[in-house]
């Protein structure tokens, strides 16, 4: 007898979710999940977005419910309730231990130096010659040498946009520790930072000058490298 009543549901999964639908707003969010390494908490992505809370939790729970987020719950540290963690659905797992080990790393330096900011700028400085070098810099001109930052910037996953009309101000639109920057801000962007002033140093130009602003607007730190 044919059922005429209520038809039933479709076997199997259902369609993936669209992206077409998503907001702006929603859409730079996930893509900023999507770049990360690590989970983020609700609190760095307020930070990375400057969006309100309650706009970012919106959206989290929206990108959620199309499959396009998940989350669990970090690690208890201290009283209260751990917090949130999300991601974008599909992330790496071999990039995501590499991260929770710089993130370790960046707590353990924060937790156990005398002098944190120091030893990351110390540790960075180094790591930019030896990318450099691998990289077959040689003695430049300074402008030469701030471009070859970018241009590394870019190649590790920052993003980096130079201002047209002044171009020592270059933003960082992208972050790929974003989370470890957020809870150990001053370990993290040390290292970036002396990143910077190893590869200019490997390229002749004076470090000197050369400043990191972290979350210094919305979406993206300021960096400022100077042309001499």
């Amino acid at each position: 007898m044919e059922n005429r009543g209520r038809s039933s549901p479709p076997r199997g999964p259902r369609p993936g979710a669209s992206e077409r639908r998503l907001s702006p707003s929603r859409t730079a969010l996930l893509n900023t999940l999507r770049d990360q390494p690590e989970p983020l908490t609700l609190a760095a992505l307020v930070a990375a977005s400057s969006l309100h809370e309650n706009t970012v939790r919106e959206h989290l729970d929206g990108l959620r419910h199309a499959g396009l987020v998940r989350r669990r719950r970090s690690q208890p540290s201290g009283r209260g309730r751990p917090a949130w963690l999300y991601e974008a659905t599909g992330t790496d797992p071999d990039v995501a231990e590499y991260a929770g080990l710089a993130a370790a790393l960046a707590a353990s330096i924060a937790r156990t130096s005398p002098d944190p900011e120091e030893v990351a700028a110390a540790a960075g400085e180094e790591w930019g010659h030896q990318l450099a070098r691998g990289r077959g810099a040689a003695p430049s001109s300074p402008e030469q040498a701030r471009d070859e930052v970018v241009a590394l910037l870019s190649d590790l996953g920052f993003d980096p946009e130079v201002e047209r009309d002044s171009p020592s101000q270059v933003r960082l639109t992208r972050c790929p520790l974003l989370e470890a920057a957020h809870r150990q801000p001053v370990v993290v962007c040390a290292v970036h930072l002396g990143l910077v002033r190893g590869v200019l140093a490997e390229h002749g130009a004076d470090p000197d000058g050369s400043r990191l602003l972290p979350f210094a607007e919305p979406g993206a730190c300021r960096l400022v490298v100077p042309p001499d």
